[in-house]
């Protein structure tokens, strides 16, 4: 019986010829991630387990993100842990201050994971690497643990939603749009425990900044994960890392999809998700001004440098609004440094903006951009619940890097085209 995409990297790591949507197997991993939130928690299950050396150092990946430079005693402790225990098991993969990144920006641009591969990770945005062909998604700290023992994970094969997308996307339009609408039009619980699966003649019209976005988000659809197919724009992207040889896999003619969705990415608009729900979006028009305290450009769903170079296209030789905090965060050091060499930093910087180290930060309400009561904000990130970004009675809003840089601009969420 034909295979869907995903099932079919399945299939090769669990080394078995077949399987069906619904199946329980065991596969073998190329990557275990971990950050320094949720490493320590699975640290503390191997500990329980009595389990003192891991098999699969070699695939295990630590990247410190989400409290780096640590905030306070606690983020710095379980560093501490994570570090300490990444040097007794003899773990390579362990990024730190000066080499770090935002973990999903990052492990591409190492390529740490590529075409072929599949992949967990403790965080619910592994899903990103489907953007590169790859079967990814994400875990808790026990699964984590187990697989950093043994290198391999259980799951339930799910079934897929097929993407077939055709046009291209217009000016102001981009990537996140194109998963906001999907997350708005199906729901959040719309592919829950499903594969999305992207192809169509219009994927060779969105970049792979696009791609990753869109993969990032497909976790807030519910789904297991998101991933496209392979293409030149994909070969393009790896090959000019070169770490790993990709392996590139085909859904076969007559796959089984539970539905077949399709995507005009000439019909997309820019899209804002409204409080409390990424599916609770709305096109402009359809809403009344919305005055901002905060605006947020960076994170793993939009901290490339394509995504930094679209926001300083709008606020080149503009201010941020008196009273809207405008805070940028690049994806990587590398990130960091491209931007800086291409003058989009002097740019946010003239803007009125901050320019923070990579760091997840803000988006779990973390750090580098809290909420207060009763404070609004619009963020590139890919959440916006109840007290995501701070205080529970705060409101955060989320769009596309072009809408984000609009708005910090006129202080109020707002189209591009208002500022030409």
């Amino acid at each position: 019986m034909a295979m869907t995409m995903t099932q079919k990297i399945l299939a090769r790591h669990a080394d078995m010829e077949h399987i069906e949507a619904g199946d329980f197997i065991e596969i073998n991993l190329d990557g275990v991630l971990g950050n320094d939130i949720t490493t320590p928690v699975a640290i503390d299950i191997l500990k329980e387990r009595n389990i003192e050396k891991i098999g699969a150092a070699d695939k295990t990946i630590l990247v410190m993100d989400h409290f780096i430079p640590n905030k306070d005693i606690k983020s710095a402790m379980n560093c501490q842990r994570v570090r300490n225990f990444a040097a007794s098991q003899g773990i390579d993969k362990y990024y730190d201050v000066g080499d770090m990144g935002i973990e999903h920006c990052l492990l591409p641009e190492k390529g740490l994971v590529v075409s072929g591969d599949a992949v967990i990770g403790a965080d619910s945005h592994t899903c990103t690497y489907g953007a590169l062909g790859a079967f990814s998604t994400g875990v808790g700290s026990t699964d984590m643990a187990a697989a950093m023992a043994r290198g391999k994970t259980w799951l339930r094969v799910p079934e897929a939603i097929r993407f077939e997308l055709k046009g291209k996307l217009n000016k102001y339009v981009s990537g996140k749009d194109v998963i906001l609408g999907i997350i708005g039009d199906i729901g959040v619980d719309g592919a829950l425990y499903q594969s999305m699966e992207f192809g169509g003649e219009g994927m060779k019209n969105l970049s792979m900044a696009d791609r990753f976005t869109i993969a990032n988000m497909a976790i807030e659809a519910g789904a297991k994960n998101g991933i496209f197919e392979v293409d030149e724009v994909t070969m393009d992207y790896q090959n000019a890392r070169g770490v790993r040889i990709p392996k590139i896999y085909k859904a076969d003619k007559g796959a089984m999809y539970a539905r077949t969705i399709e995507i005009d990415l000439g019909k997309m608009e820019p899209l804002i998700a409204f409080p409390h729900l990424p599916s609770n979006t709305k096109r402009f028009g359809e809403f009344d001004p919305v005055i901002l305290d905060q605006v947020v450009i960076g994170s793993c769903t939009n901290g490339r440098l394509e995504d930094l170079r679209k926001a300083a296209g709008i606020m080149k030789g503009k201010k941020a609004a008196k009273g809207t905090r405008t805070i940028i965060i690049p994806g990587t050091q590398q990130i960091y440094l491209d931007a800086l060499r291409e003058g989009l930093i002097e740019i946010f910087i003239e803007a009125g903006a901050i320019v923070s180290t990579p760091t997840c930060g803000p988006c779990l309400g973390g750090y580098m951009g809290i909420l207060a009561k009763g404070e609004k904000a619009l963020s590139t990130t890919n959440r916006n619940f109840v007290g995501r970004m701070g205080h529970p009675e705060s409101e955060l809003y989320l769009s596309s890097p072009e809408v984000a840089a609009a708005s910090a601009i006129r202080g109020r969420i707002s189209h591009p085209k208002e500022l030409m």
